[in-house]
């Protein structure tokens, strides 16, 4: 009987052991997981979307277990979430007016100009309101779309239309360059003022209309890495890349402009 006790209480000894030891590792291994792993998190102007993910893929190619998330939006609400605090390492401006809301907010320095980007007509594949120029967005029947003023497009659209020295009362003002460009898209409004990178990312869905006071609205795009960012060593090697020939191939194919 005292042996049968003495295993008994063995085999409870041995099950409350390794209990114990499994929920112990089973803790440890994905804190260790959760942690092993670098990342990036860049904030990026709208406009930036498709060339800034495939820089980031390629960024995640050459930096094994890296992962790169990106934050795109209307350069204004980005640098906004900057200087509330948001976590990020990068941020790349449509403008270098949203960029002085975080360099004078001392949460980065010496941003660089990297590109420079210019206004386009954006009409329905079909032009059915036959829009050709700044002036025939004044006609109050043709439905026009703009980003709003305090966003980089929006500010650009307001510099072109005053060269132009013409009014135009739009139907709706957009947060963004890609939400503009939906609008148009979807045939809710004749036309709206993008940028022409916008316009040759849409795949043919719209067609862009050049006009000669977009050269006296020209966006330049500043980017820099973060003083507080999070992985200080990562981003500056990603505005490195921005910044080298492989991204400017990138960058340029899109349409976007040598500074």
């Amino acid at each position: 009987m005292v042996l049968t006790r003495l295993s008994l209480a063995a085999v409870l000894a041995s099950v409350l052991c390794l209990t114990a030891c499994g929920s112990s590792s089973g803790t440890a291994a994905p804190a260790s997981a959760g942690g092993g792993s670098p990342s990036l998190t860049v904030f990026a102007a709208a406009s930036l979307t498709e060339t800034f993910t495939e820089l980031g893929r390629q960024f995640e190619s050459t930096h094994s277990g890296t992962k790169v998330t990106f934050n795109f939006g209307s350069s204004a609400t980005l640098a906004q979430q900057v200087t509330q605090g948001a976590p990020a390492d990068i941020f790349a401006a449509a403008s270098p007016a949203t960029m002085k809301t975080v360099t004078d907010a001392g949460l980065a320095s010496a941003p660089t100009v990297f590109v420079r980007n210019t206004l386009q007509i954006a009409v329905p594949e079909d032009n059915p309101a036959k829009v050709a120029s700044l002036e025939d967005l004044t006609d109050p029947k043709v439905k026009v779309a703009l980003c709003a003023e305090q966003v980089p497009c929006g500010a650009a659209a307001v510099k072109a239309l005053d060269a132009a020295g013409v009014k135009v009362t739009p139907v709706t003002l957009e947060q963004d360059v890609k939400a503009t460009l939906t609008k148009v898209r979807l045939g809710e409004v004749d036309a709206a003022l993008v940028y022409r990178t916008d316009v040759i990312a849409s795949g043919g869905k719209v067609r862009g209309i050049d006009f000669p006071e977009a050269g006296q609205a020209v966006n330049d795009y500043p980017i820099a890495a973060l003083t507080k960012a999070p992985a200080p060593d990562l981003a500056r090697q990603f505005v490195d890349l921005v910044l080298s020939q492989q991204g400017r191939d990138v960058l340029t194919k899109a349409g976007f402009q040598a500074p």
